[in-house]
C-alpha cells in the first residue's frame, strides 16, 4: 500500500504524526489519472467477487464531519455494479436499536457473499460518540474495543474481507468546509449547527479515534489511514488499499469461475446433444 497508511496491530496511534494534507508528491492531475486505471480495476475485481459469491467485502468509512465520506463513496464506487454494492448508514440509534446490544444493527446489515457492503459511520460510533458525550459509563465503551475485535474476527472466518478507512483532515480544513457549505445556499440543507458544537470536542475526538486506531487494528480487519484533506488523494487512496486487498482473493475466484465455466459449457453441450438425438429420432 503506498498511498494509505495502513495501522499496525497493536501500535500506539499519534495522530500529529501524520499530515492530513500528505499528498505523496503527487499532483491532482497525476492523482487522477492513477485513479481512474485503479478505479477500472476495482469494476473488474467486484465483477469477479460478485460471479464467484464465496467472499463479502465490508468497507467502514469514520471521520470527522465534513471529512468525506459521502464524496469517498460517491467517488469511488461510482463505476461498480450498483447490485453488487450495498451502502448503509449510521445515525442515531432508534428505540428498536437501543433495545438490543450494541452491535446489532450492524451484524444484520453485514454484506453477504458476493457484495461490497460500505457503513457511512459504523460500530465504532459506540466508541467514538458514545465516548465523547459520555453516554455510557468508561467502563462499559472500553470492554467495547475487544467486542468488536470478535465481532469482526466472526465475519473474517466467514468470508468477509474488512477495511477499514479513517478520512483524516485537519481542524483548519473542517472549518473551510463548514464555511463553504455556508456560501453554497443551494446547498443549505447540509447546514447543521451541531456540527459547529462537535467542532468544540476536536480534540476529545481525535483521542478517541487514536485508540480506535491502536485497538482496533487487527491483521483481519486493518484501519487504514487516509489523508484527506485533498479530496482527490482521498479517493485514490482508498482505492488503491481496495484494489490491493482484492486481488489477493482474485486466484480463488479464478478457480471458482474456472469450474463454473465448464460446468455450463458441459450443460451447453449435453442440451445440444440430446437436442440432436431427438431430431434424429423424430426423424427415424
Amino acid at each position: 500500500m503506498r498511498y494509505a497508511y495502513r495501522i499496525e496491530p497493536g501500535k500506539k496511534v499519534d495522530l500529529s504524526n501524520y499530515d492530513p494534507g500528505h499528498t505523496d508528491g503527487l499532483k491532482e492531475a497525476q492523482a487522477r489519472a492513477k485513479f481512474a486505471d485503479l478505479n477500472a480495476e476495482l469494476a473488474a475485481l467486484q465483477e469477479e467477487l460478485f460471479a464467484a459469491a464465496q467472499d463479502s467485502v465490508l468497507v467502514v468509512l469514520q471521520a470527522p464531519d465534513t471529512g468525506g465520506k459521502d464524496g469517498t463513496i460517491r467517488n469511488v464506487f461510482r463505476d461498480l455494479n450498483p447490485q453488487g454494492v450495498k451502502v448503509e448508514g449510521f445515525k442515531v440509534p432508534t428505540e428498536e436499536e437501543l433495545a438490543h446490544d450494541f452491535l446489532w444493527r450492524a451484524h444484520k446489515v453485514t454484506p453477504r457473499k458476493g457484495i461490497i457492503g460500505v457503513f457511512n459511520r459504523s460500530y465504532y460510533e459506540d466508541v467514538l460518540v458514545v465516548r465523547v458525550h459520555k453516554l455510557a459509563p468508561e467502563d462499559v465503551w472500553k470492554e467495547r474495543y475487544g467486542l468488536i475485535n470478535d465481532f469482526e474476527k466472526l465475519l473474517y472466518a466467514n468470508g468477509t474481507m474488512i477495511l477499514k478507512f479513517f478520512l483524516y483532515i485537519s481542524k483548519d480544513e473542517q472549518k473551510e468546509r463548514l464555511l463553504d457549505r455556508e456560501k453554497e445556499v443551494e446547498k443549505a440543507w447540509k447546514l447543521s449547527a451541531g456540527d459547529w458544537h462537535e467542532r468544540e470536542l476536536w480534540s476529545d475526538y481525535m483521542k478517541a479515534y487514536e485508540d480506535v486506531l491502536g485497538r482496533c487494528s487487527t491483521r483481519h480487519a486493518p484501519w487504514f489511514l487516509i489523508p484527506a484533506n485533498h479530496k482527490w488523494y482521498r479517493d485514490l487512496a482508498v482505492c488503491e488499499a481496495l484494489v490491493e486487498t482484492l486481488k489477493e482473493r482474485r486466484k480463488g475466484w479464478d478457480r471458482t469461475l474456472q469450474g463454473m465455466a465448464r460446468a455450463r459449457l458441459a450443460e451447453l453441450a449435453d442440451m445440444r446433444a440430446g437436442r440432436t438425438i431427438g431430431k434424429q429420432q423424430h426423424a427415424e
